[in-house]
């Protein structure tokens, strides 16, 4: 498959499983053996070598496509840098629309529909105005991935509707456009301190993509062992009809936003990360 070629993503019968594998390698080849060591086919691309998707040039992506179609792996989501904890409100909002711009056309590569986002952390901006500034860059982001079949999935992270229900729904509600969707990730309420559970329940019809980690305070755990609640979270999520992927962001080698390389042992604890995750959604 060349970077160009649209592939259809595959749907079977159980639960779609998937990982954002460069917290097991920074390496492609690295990335697609934990998945054949977890029997996975799908992935989230967020980085490759280490360095961000949408910063790869055009030959290196085609590389990264042409590997992934030969290995039959589908990517669920790409996890972008738009609105994240590198990107407070005062940055310049020209690099998220360049960013996009590069990936709603790898979307269209991959055979992909969705987009990773968050919503800007303040950077001494009053309430109203942070609010109304986020509003306005995620509408004509959400703008460009609607005329592109892409749908964005904000996740409850950094930024001024990452870690309340009333503000996701917020701003749902204000942009108004079926491109914007939920992205939940069930580990980060303990990590951020707020109750993920209980923004779950407010938001869940909303939810179009999921995160699994979990977390003791400010240590992250097998997926079940901590305290998101990650058993519960998978049976409200079912019980409101959700049918999306899961994919494992377990944070127990490497943490995106913070500085070191990956632990020794990472591919292996990604994959026991990947084993207790399978227990719980299957």
């Amino acid at each position: 498959m060349s970077a160009e070629t649209v592939s259809t993503p595959v749907t079977g019968p159980g639960p779609v499983l998937a990982g954002i594998t460069d917290e097991a390698a920074s390496d492609l080849a690295g990335q697609l053996a934990v998945l054949d060591e977890l029997g996975w086919s799908h992935v989230e691309l967020r980085t490759v070598d280490g360095r961000a998707i949408a910063d790869l040039d055009h030959a290196e992506f085609a590389v990264v496509a042409k590997n992934l179609a030969a290995r039959d792996v589908r990517v669920v989501c790409l996890a972008s840098r738009i609105g994240g904890w590198a990107r407070p409100i005062s940055t310049r909002f020209e690099d998220d629309l360049a960013e996009l711009d590069v990936l709603l056309r790898r979307c269209a590569a991959l055979g992909t529909r969705y987009v990773r986002i968050m919503s800007y952390p303040n950077a001494g901006l009053s309430e109203r105005r942070w609010r109304d500034r986020v509003i306005m860059r995620v509408s004509m982001l959400a703008e460009l991935a609607e005329a592109s079949g892409v749908v964005l999935l904000h996740e409850n992270c950094s930024g001024w509707a990452g870690t309340s229900a009333e503000r996701a729904l917020d701003l749902l509600d204000a942009v108004d456009n079926p491109a914007l969707k939920l992205l939940f990730d069930t580990g980060n309420g303990v990590a951020h301190g707020y109750d993920g559970y209980a923004l779950l329940r407010e938001v869940v019809a909303h939810v179009e993509h999921v995160h699994v980690k979990d977390a003791v305070g400010d240590r992250f755990v097998l997926p079940g062992t901590g305290e998101a609640r990650v058993a519960e979270c998978v049976e409200l999520l079912r019980a409101n009809g959700y049918r999306g992927a899961w994919s494992l962001e377990p944070h127990v080698s490497l943490r995106p936003h913070a500085s070191g390389a990956l632990a020794p042992d990472a591919a292996s604890a990604f994959v026991a990360a990947g084993r207790a995750m399978a227990g719980l959604v299957r």
